[in-house]
């Protein structure tokens, strides 16, 4: 995705285009993938521009107010950005710190706990922690 469908995406979000906005739209809406927050300044950097550590971490919750990415949690330290919003699952190999996507329909669920009282389900995000089976 250049910059142009990227500024075109944001405004179709409701997202003003700025330079940085641009800059860390490019490095995670490009395409399917899973990078934290370190990684896109990583990615930004590495494009020739400087950003903030502040100025990304706003912009990626901006991004994921207006539905543009997802988090993925996969331990209280690490948190991943997905442009794929739609439902789906995770790998996380835990040995490299890699997150994959599952597809929604491999995985069934036979039966699903109650509710609590006042409530509704508004999705179920399953991430399967893995770890190589090379010795250590």
């Amino acid at each position: 995705m250049n910059r142009d469908q990227v500024a075109e995406l944001l405004q179709r979000f409701g997202v003003t285009p700025t330079s940085q906005r641009l800059d860390v739209g490019q490095a995670i809406l490009s395409r399917p993938q899973h990078l934290s927050a370190d990684q896109i300044i990583s990615a930004v950097e590495a494009s020739g521009s400087r950003v903030s550590k502040a100025t990304v971490y706003n912009t990626l919750n901006l991004f994921c107010e207006r539905g543009l990415l997802r988090t993925v949690n996969v331990d209280p330290a690490r948190q991943f950005y997905d442009p794929t919003t739609s439902n789906h699952h995770h790998f996380y190999n835990e040995d490299t710190g890699e997150l994959v996507d599952i597809a929604p329909d491999a995985i069934e669920f036979k039966r699903m706990p109650e509710l609590p009282a006042g409530t509704q389900a508004s999705g179920v995000e399953v991430v399967m922690r893995i770890r190589n089976t090379t010795s250590r």
